[in-house]
């Protein structure tokens, strides 16, 4: 299995820079003056939390940065040491935040251990390097301050947070800096305006995206292209409608265990019903197979899919652009199947995966074994998880998938094979899913006839290629920075004539093209040529083809590729064949 980044030397430099940038903070007050609250290493790099005598400022960073290259180079190493709770209760006596995290420690019998490195002394479970010198100080940057609440508490005071990163060598820390600054441009939400995709609307409400006719054009060519890759691979396309009774989530377990993230209720006060928005579709798949009818063994695999808009509740301050919306729509699938069918099911839902993700250059993905944590809702059925982690370890394994473990990401009702995809930034993104169930299945009632003429209850799986559209098309966008391959971009090509004696025939090639389904634009505007021509490049189009007099009279169009490159004069048939063959490519 892959290595798991707490396990990693990098996690412990990121760790180990946290203490020394702790440290760092406290020399440059006096003593007492700072309150040290927590310092851990986070995805990208750590941070920590302080209550100090006054306000940084961004100035302070270098600063701190200075003290902390010195800290560095003194080589000391990290010393451990476990100690009772009186003894540390002694040692943070003017640290209010540690003692309070001691005070936790010892209500559960927790072993208590302390890290020193030079003078300085911070209460921590580990891991670190053996000592400061294996730190590279050319590797570390503080990146920014921010403002935190203890243990995230609104109601607990506001503390002060430095953001770092740290690297094992200096180019890595460069080429993290850039992809920091190549993020801004390529940001969804600011490309989305520029290209004209969609909107957020203060009277629609924080979280609904409104998409524009481009915009829509993007969705349909996402949802479009798996739609018909799913009909290929066997799927059935149902519909199932954005109402539900609360009945049917309190017999699926959804009620108990993901109403934080449920739209209030809906009731019908005449007849006493109560409806919720849907945030799942699994339900309502799973009733649909019940409507059906009975079902024999020779029925399975039964495998519905569909594009469905789902509603969450998702809190106003973890709501960020297309990547975390209120409505959604997801391209879920439930394969209804016989304990015997999981693997060879898991391994067509693996190969459609594949196919999708490499259609649109997420090649570097590996897959993370989510299972139960201690904390969490699950629903309380130990048999049934370990026939599902089991399951899943085995189809996993069959299929020679490389995993790592995760505890605590599972689905209230089972463990997840999820796909981390990384972006051509090498930025981490959740996106496909596949999912074993053997709770839902029971608490709604399914069945099916076993060849021995039994009943018995259907596994489902829950499977999920992209995700969500809205979140899969902000990843999009910034995986190609809004210029998208040709048989996804909203335009495929514009048109500009010279001059308005080649309007017509302007028209007549729009016409061809788009007869043909390639998504073609006139532009007749009042603009002179050379803007109209920057317009389509900001626009990020991936052909620009340019009528003049020559054009009009050899049935040609002059194409400019996306980038500034002029390809020339080109017979309009050849143009056509030269977009097909880019299509077909995924170009």
């Amino acid at each position: 299995m892959a290595e798991k980044y707490e396990d990693s030397q990098l996690y412990k430099i990121r760790h180990s820079a946290a203490h020394i940038m702790a440290q760092a903070v406290m020399q440059m007050f006096r003593p007492g003056e700072v309150k040290v609250a927590i310092g851990p290493p986070i995805e990208n790099g750590f941070y920590y939390d302080f209550e100090l005598p006054r306000s940084l400022v961004p100035k302070d960073l270098k600063q701190i940065e200075k003290r902390m290259k010195k800290i560095i180079k003194g080589d000391y190493a990290f010393d451990r040491q476990e100690v009772s709770a009186a003894e540390a209760l002694e040692t943070f006596a003017d640290q209010p935040y540690k003692i309070e995290l001691i005070e936790g420690l010892e209500d559960n019998d927790a072993v208590i251990s302390l890290y020193t490195q030079d003078k300085f002394t911070d209460l921590c479970k580990g891991p670190h390097v053996t000592s400061t010198g294996e730190i590279n100080p050319n590797a570390i940057k503080l990146m920014s301050i921010a403002g935190a609440y203890w243990r995230g508490d609104e109601n607990n005071t506001q503390l002060q947070r430095i953001y770092g990163t740290a690297f094992e060598t200096e180019e890595e820390l460069e080429q993290h800096l850039w992809r920091l600054e190549e993020a801004k441009k390529r940001d969804h939400r600011k490309l989305g305006k520029e290209l004209g995709l969609f909107h957020f609307s203060e009277d629609i409400g924080s979280g609904i995206p409104l998409f524009t006719p481009k915009g829509e054009v993007l969705r349909n060519q996402m949802e479009g292209y798996v739609r018909r890759l799913q009909t290929k691979y066997g799927y059935d396309h149902v519909w199932t409608g954005n109402l539900v009774k609360e009945d049917l989530y309190a017999k699926s377990g959804h009620l108990a265990n993901y109403a934080d993230a449920m739209f209030p209720v809906m009731e019908d006060e005449e007849k006493g019903v109560r409806f919720r928005l849907k945030p799942m579709n699994c339900p309502s798949h799973m009733t649909l197979f019940k409507e059906m009818g009975k079902h024999s063994y020779r029925d399975l695999p039964m495998r519905f899919a569909e594009f469905a808009t789902l509603y969450r509740y998702e809190k106003s301050g973890e709501l960020n652009g297309l990547t975390r919306v209120r409505s959604l729509t997801q391209d879920d699938c439930h394969i209804f199947c016989t304990p015997d069918q999981i693997e060879e099911e898991f391994s067509l839902a693996l190969k459609l995966i594949t196919e999708v993700l490499d259609r649109y250059r997420m090649t570097d993905y590996k897959v993370r074994l989510s299972l139960r944590g201690e904390e969490g809702k699950y629903v309380d059925d130990n048999e049934k998880w370990t026939k599902a982690e089991a399951a899943l370890r085995s189809a996993l394994d069959k299929n020679g998938v490389e995993y790592f473990e995760a505890e605590g990401e599972a689905a209230f009702y089972g463990p997840k094979a999820d796909f981390m995809a990384n972006d051509v930034l090498g930025r981490e993104w959740q996106l496909s899913t596949i999912q074993v169930d053997f709770i839902q299945p029971e608490r709604l009632g399914l069945k099916y006839v076993t060849e021995d003429n039994d009943e018995d209850t259907p596994v489902v799986l829950h499977r999920a290629v992209t995700g969500t559209t809205e979140r899969f098309l902000g990843v999009m966008i910034e995986q190609f920075a809004g210029a998208f391959p040709v048989w996804l971009a909203p335009v495929q090509a514009v048109v500009i004539p010279i001059t308005d004696q080649h309007m017509d025939y302007s028209r007549q090639v729009v016409d061809r093209l788009k007869d043909l389904e390639i998504r073609a634009y006139l532009d007749d505007g009042s603009d002179r040529m050379n803007k109209k021509i920057r317009t389509a490049e900001k626009q990020k189009v991936p052909y620009t083809l340019i009528i003049g007099d020559r054009e009009m009279e050899s049935d040609s169009v002059s194409v400019r590729l996306r980038g500034g490159e002029d390809q020339g004069a080109t017979k309009v048939d050849d143009f056509i064949a030269q977009v097909a063959a880019a299509i077909a490519a995924g170009d």
